[in-house]
C-alpha cells in the first residue's frame, strides 16, 4: 500500500511539474509577443501636422489638426515656435484658396499680432471670409466687429420702386445720406424694402489697418447694387477692432 501511495505522489509531482512548465512557456511566449507589439508601435513614425500657410516672414505658421475630403476641422497656430490650437474650420470652397497669414502691428502698441483670414464660402453671389487676430504674447483673440453689428448700428437703407421700373435706393451711412437708382428688378410679390447683407464679406489688410468690403444686394438671387468699404480702428477701451470709416460705392 505504501508503495502505491508513493507512486501516486511521484506521478502527481511529475504532472504538476509538467503543467507548471507548460504555463511558464505560455507566459513567456505571450510576454514576447506583447514586447514585439510594443516595439512595433514605438517604431511607427510620428505623423507630422499638415502645413497650411505662413506669414511672408514665416514667423507665423498655420497647421491642420484634422482634415477630411479637403475640409479642415481645427487648426494649430504657431507663432515663432510657440503653439496654440483653435477650433476654426477651413471649408473646401472649391477655389483652392489657402488662408492668408500675416504678422503685423494692428493695435499700434509696437507689438505684432498674428492675423489669419479664412475663406468660408464661395459661389454665385457668395464670397465670404472670416478674420482672426491673435496677440502673440498670450494667444488671446482680439474681437473684430462683425458686419451684422456694423450694419445695424451705422447703415440705414430704404428701397422703393420707381414708375419706370427702376429702384430708388436711399442709404444713410454714419449720418450722411446717399441716393441712387438701380436697374435691378425685384421679383414679383417681393416685399424687400431695404438692402440685404451677408453674401459678400471680404477682409484684407491695408496700411496696417483692417479693411472689409460688404456687398449690398436686392432679391434672393442675390443681385448686388452697391458695396461698403469699412476701415477699422482699434478701440483700446473695448479691446476690439471697430468700424471707423465707411465708404459707399455704387455699381453702374
Amino acid at each position: 500500500m505504501k508503495k502505491i501511495l508513493a507512486l501516486l505522489m511521484l506521478v502527481s509531482a511529475v504532472c504538476l511539474s509538467g503543467c507548471a512548465s507548460n504555463q511558464l512557456a505560455t507566459d513567456l511566449k505571450q510576454a514576447e509577443e506583447s514586447s514585439n507589439e510594443l516595439e512595433m508601435v514605438q517604431q511607427q513614425p510620428e505623423v507630422e501636422p499638415k502645413f497650411i500657410a505662413s506669414s511672408e516672414d514665416e514667423r507665423v505658421k498655420l497647421y491642420a489638426i484634422q482634415e477630411s475630403k479637403g475640409e479642415i476641422e481645427g487648426v494649430t497656430v504657431d507663432i515663432e515656435g510657440r503653439q496654440q490650437d483653435f477650433d476654426w474650420s477651413v471649408p473646401n470652397t472649391g477655389t483652392d484658396m489657402n488662408p492668408q497669414v500675416f504678422y503685423t502691428d494692428l493695435t499700434g502698441d509696437g507689438r505684432e499680432e498674428a492675423v489669419i483670414i479664412i475663406q468660408t464660402g464661395k459661389g454665385t453671389g457668395l464670397d465670404h471670409f472670416d478674420m482672426h487676430v491673435i496677440r502673440a504674447e498670450d494667444f488671446s483673440v482680439i474681437k473684430v466687429q462683425q458686419y451684422e453689428e456694423i450694419v445695424a448700428d451705422q447703415i440705414e437703407s430704404h428701397v422703393t420702386a420707381n414708375e419706370d421700373g427702376t429702384l430708388a435706393i436711399t442709404v444713410k451711412v454714419q449720418g450722411q445720406e446717399h441716393q441712387f437708382n438701380s436697374n435691378v428688378e425685384l421679383t414679383p410679390n417681393s416685399n424687400q424694402n431695404e438692402l440685404a447683407f451677408g453674401g459678400v464679406v471680404i477682409y484684407a489688410l491695408e496700411n496696417q489697418r483692417i479693411i472689409s468690403r460688404l456687398g449690398a444686394s436686392i432679391g434672393t438671387s442675390p443681385q448686388y447694387v452697391c458695396d461698403f468699404k469699412v476701415t477699422y480702428t482699434f478701440d483700446h477701451v473695448k479691446n476690439e477692432f471697430v468700424a471707423d470709416q465707411i465708404e459707399i460705392g455704387t455699381y453702374e
